[in-house]
């Protein structure tokens, strides 16, 4: 099945006293056309990796993406999120105005939180069941869904709390599970999204650094 890019790998490197983005190290450096040449160790140019993950390969996650489009074109840092969880196999489960939705594609530009602690695996032997049990609920009726009280999220952090009990943790509110991992996670995303987003029309992107102050006699 084709899947959707989730952003290449920009690269960050110095010169000209700017730290500069792009797709590759060029031969020759963007601001001043002089040969870019070996770097030093600490010169050394650094990978920054894409936040964003195909979603259908994320076993028992978390996911967010945009309501509307993908996060690389047209999110804004300020729009709708939709989240799910996902099988073990990589299907999303959603809930909607529509029920709960099982999603085989659609969610390769995602931002993943994984819910499964290390030691803690054997779990998966029964997650598509637990899933599935959760999902087939009253609660997750299609007459039951309010688009501001009642909807995707309370859905997914619902089945995060039970999956939290049965680990024997204490369940989390909407807010605390927000600030502890939605929030850090579009934060960095949406400073990659500028980054690369700039480096797609321009071909890279410079961020002047301050000249180092003079060291006093």
């Amino acid at each position: 099945m084709h899947r959707a890019p989730v952003g290449r790998p920009l690269i960050k490197f110095d010169h000209c006293e700017a730290s500069i983005y792009s797709f590759a190290v060029p031969a020759r450096c963007p601001l001043c056309q002089q040969g870019v040449g070996p770097a030093t160790l600490e010169e050394a140019p650094v990978s920054i990796s894409s936040p964003l993950a195909d979603g259908h390969r994320e076993k028992c996650a978390f996911l967010l993406r945009p309501t509307q489009g993908s996060f690389l074109r047209e999110y804004d840092g300020r729009s709708d999120l939709h989240v799910g969880i996902t099988s073990t196999e990589g299907v999303v489960y959603h809930y909607t105005a529509l029920g709960v939705r099982r999603d085989p594609a659609g969610w390769e530009q995602s931002l993943s939180v994984p819910l499964l602690q290390p030691g803690l695996f054997a779990l998966m032997d029964q997650w598509d069941k637990y899933l599935e049990d959760f999902s087939a609920t009253g609660a997750w009726l299609p007459h039951r869904y309010e688009e501001d009280g009642h909807n995707c999220y309370s859905y997914a952090l619902a089945f995060v709390n039970c999956v939290l009990s049965t680990e024997g943790r204490a369940p989390l509110g909407r807010r605390e599970f927000t600030e502890k991992y939605v929030l850090p996670r579009t934060r960095r995303a949406s400073k990659y999204i500028a980054l690369h987003r700039a480096v797609e029309e321009r071909g890279f992107h410079a961020v002047g650094r301050p000249r180092p102050e003079p060291r006093g006699s």
